[in-house]
């Protein structure tokens, strides 16, 4: 699985690193980014890309 944001559109509400810390955070810059591998949390990864309310978490299988 790859997983990408479009950072640039992202609104920081933190939801992705709260539903699956294995694979985002928060950076620097106030922004989500991810970090980790999504192997290891696949169905996190996908919860986290579904809920985002701006819908700027991309995956491909």
């Amino acid at each position: 699985m790859k997983v990408w944001i479009d950072r640039e559109g992202c609104i920081s509400c933190g939801l992705c690193p709260e539903i699956c810390p294995e694979v985002f955070r928060i950076a620097e810059d106030g922004r989500a980014e991810v970090y980790g591998t999504p192997e290891a949390a696949e169905d996190s990864v996908r919860e986290a890309a579904a809920s985002c309310p701006v819908e700027v978490i991309r995956t491909e299988e």
